[in-house]
């Protein structure tokens, strides 16, 4: 990309959108183009390419998507799958009718097998069964990763897709249904608001995750877009595993909380462990520059900034 090519971030209101153009801004790219859910449907095929016929993007960053947690996944699958495909196949067929000369789609951790071996390569796609909470999801996912590899080997496009783990930071969805990081933010702080003794978690927190600061994530998109070309998926990953348990015993040490935390066994865990192996991209010199503490303090500090001054980008987070 040159400093005056015309990017089109998708979903730059969203967690890893915002991050990726808030990047481009500071690394003076200016001629970024976005537009709002209400002032483009992307799961209209009829308006999203109206909106490439009249601004031609050269690149094309897909960070659009409808997510949440486990929650979210359990109770509206036909919502995650149907939006979700609807978005991948306008954006992606649009990129190539209107001469995008790249795009770059964001797929999900998620989209790995179950049972998958760990830490988890690229090339372990496709080896097993999904998980079921987010199944939905992930064929959607996956469906968009074989839409770019398609459209690269019939139309000699240039569309890579990026595999992240588990994204958490500014813009987050901090409601029931966002993910689990944001939402363990929002539950501490009104535990800690509303001086509960004790705070319920689902599941065991024996599970593992690896966590990537969003702004990570848009500094190692940048760095693909620019320079890698290639139809095979690409994790991203920060590198460290982290249980639920530990997690939220930074949280509460972040957020001030002096209760005691429970774990409600009845409820789903998800997978056990999810870890990416992130040797390819750290190949190209990428490494992660945000500690997970420093991240989730930078998070809460924008989360309570946001609460105190009632900003409505603040999703999901108001009690």
């Amino acid at each position: 990309m040159k400093k005056t090519s015309k990017i089109y971030v998708a979903g730059h209101t969203g967690l890893i959108g915002s991050s990726i153009k808030k990047k481009l801004k500071e690394l003076s790219y200016d001629r970024v183009v976005t537009k709002t859910h209400k002032g483009l449907d992307l799961t209209s095929k009829k308006k999203v390419e109206q909106f490439f016929f009249k601004e031609k993007p050269e690149f094309v960053f897909l960070a659009a998507a409808k997510t949440g947690g486990i929650y979210a996944n359990n109770v509206y699958p036909a919502d995650f799958i149907y939006q979700n495909l609807m978005i991948q196949a306008n954006v992606i067929d649009a990129a190539y009718k209107y001469g995008a000369k790249k795009l770059l789609f964001l797929s999900s951790s998620c989209i790995y097998p179950k049972n998958c071996r760990q830490p988890m390569k690229e090339e372990y796609l496709m080896t097993g069964a999904l998980e079921p909470t987010n199944e939905s999801y992930a064929l959607a996912k996956l469906a968009g990763i074989g839409m770019c590899r398609s459209y690269n080997k019939q139309y000699g496009t240039k569309f890579i897709c990026v595999v992240p783990s588990n994204v958490y930071g500014v813009n987050d969805n901090f409601g029931e249904d966002g993910h689990v990081l944001a939402s363990l933010i929002r539950k501490f702080h009104f535990a800690k608001v509303k001086s509960q003794k004790v705070l319920e978690l689902w599941g065991t927190g024996k599970p593992r995750r690896e966590f990537l600061f969003a702004e990570n994530l848009a500094e190692a998109s940048i760095q693909l877009m620019n320079n890698y070309s290639d139809s095979k998926v690409i994790n991203v990953g920060s590198g460290q595993e982290t249980s639920i348990k530990e997690l939220a015993q930074i949280i509460k040490k972040i957020t001030g909380y002096k209760g005691r935390i429970v774990y409600d066994r009845t409820k789903p865990d998800g997978n056990a462990r999810r870890s990416l192996d992130g040797s390819k991209i750290r190949s190209f010199g990428w490494q992660p520059t945000t500690s997970l503490e420093e991240g989730i303090r930078e998070t809460y500090l924008w989360y309570m900034k946001c609460l105190s001054s009632g900003n409505q980008r603040l999703r999901g987070g108001f009690g």
